[in-house]
């Protein structure tokens, strides 16, 4: 049974282009919507904090890959605890799910038999 997942992600805008082709080179993501000029509002060390100027990275993947990917996404990013949350997919448009899962498993299963 595949467990495709949503992960979100938000990151500086001006760096979410990169994160996105990053993330699609490593076979990690099949697909990376940008939702640009968004603003996160939050406490940081017991001060409130506002970023004026960030992405939302929605992120379509596998759970199969998750511990790659959230690594990759650690690796790159800016932030000192950045905010990576997963969630699963409960349903969705079949060939869709089914072009997600080649995308990301097939295609990392290649790049696994390279090396």
């Amino acid at each position: 049974m595949s467990e495709e997942v949503v992960v979100f992600v938000t990151c500086p805008a001006v760096a979410s282009q990169n994160f996105a082709e990053q993330l699609i080179e490593s076979n990690l993501a099949a697909c990376v919507n940008i939702l640009p000029s968004i603003k996160s509002v939050y406490k940081w060390e017991g001060k409130l904090t506002v970023d004026e100027d960030e992405a939302l990275l929605i992120v379509k993947s596998n759970l199969a890959v998750w511990a790659d990917l959230e690594s990759k996404i650690r690796a790159i990013h800016s932030y000192e605890v950045p905010e990576i949350i997963c969630v699963p997919i409960v349903e969705g448009h079949e060939p869709y799910l089914r072009w997600l899962n080649q995308s990301v498993l097939l295609q990392a299963q290649g790049e696994r038999q390279k090396t």
